[in-house]
């Protein structure tokens, strides 16, 4: 699997659901380039069981990410429609009603392949016959975009396993601090430890001080 990391972020315009209850036809993560970080996320389906708790976590923190510049963004290969209503659905039955970041809809898989989270190829059996090898769905896959358009930071997690919002968070902090101060994060860094300059006496001054 080719990695996006350091490469600009690819570009969609596809369906989306924002503000928990609008369709709109015409979603692009391009409004955000030169204005905004981008915390986009896949998630496999709609209606499933570790989806929603991963979901209603951004939600509980969306504010933290938007007083850090960032927007938040999630898609799986479901519709609109499929988005729409469940995110109607009360979450003591199941579904995301109260999240307000947008849910983009691929249905036809392109924006899951562009990304590199697509879990599964077409390919011909041995009949001649187009089949899919694989789950059609979206991996876990978690992508920090910077303000320029280019992907800094991903993650990636088989379908059974919910990621750390925190850790969302935290990366997203390392990543303004490095572009605000030059320095780089060491390892488990987070918002008001001591970073380190980019050279070996940093890293000594560094390590002597731990």
């Amino acid at each position: 699997m080719q990695t996006i990391l350091g490469k600009k972020a690819p570009l969609f315009n596809a369906k989306a659901v924002i503000n928990g209850s609008e369709i709109v036809a015409d979603y692009s993560l391009k409004q955000f380039i030169g204005e905004k970080y981008v915390v986009f996320f896949f998630y496999p389906l709609d209606f499933t069981f570790v989806c929603p708790t991963e979901l209603i976590a951004f939600q509980a923190k969306l504010e933290e990410f938007k007083k850090r510049g960032a927007e938040v963004v999630a898609c799986s290969i479901d519709s609109e429609f499929s988005h729409w209503a469940w995110l109607q659905t009360e979450q003591n039955n199941g579904g995301i009603k109260g999240v307000k970041y947008p849910l983009v809809a691929d249905l036809d898989k392109t924006i899951a392949e562009s990304f590199g989270v697509l879990a599964g190829e077409y390919d011909y059996d041995d009949e001649g016959k187009l089949v899919f090898d694989g789950a059609p769905v979206a991996y876990r896959g978690l992508f920090l975009i910077d303000k320029n358009g280019v992907v800094r930071h991903a993650v990636l997690n088989d379908l059974s396993l919910g990621r750390s919002v925190d850790e969302a968070l935290r990366m997203l902090d390392a990543l303004k601090h490095v572009e605000e101060h030059g320095e780089v994060c060491p390892a488990n860094w987070k918002e008001g430890d001591d970073a380190m300059t980019p050279s070996h006496e940093g890293v000594a001054e560094y390590l002597s001080n731990l």
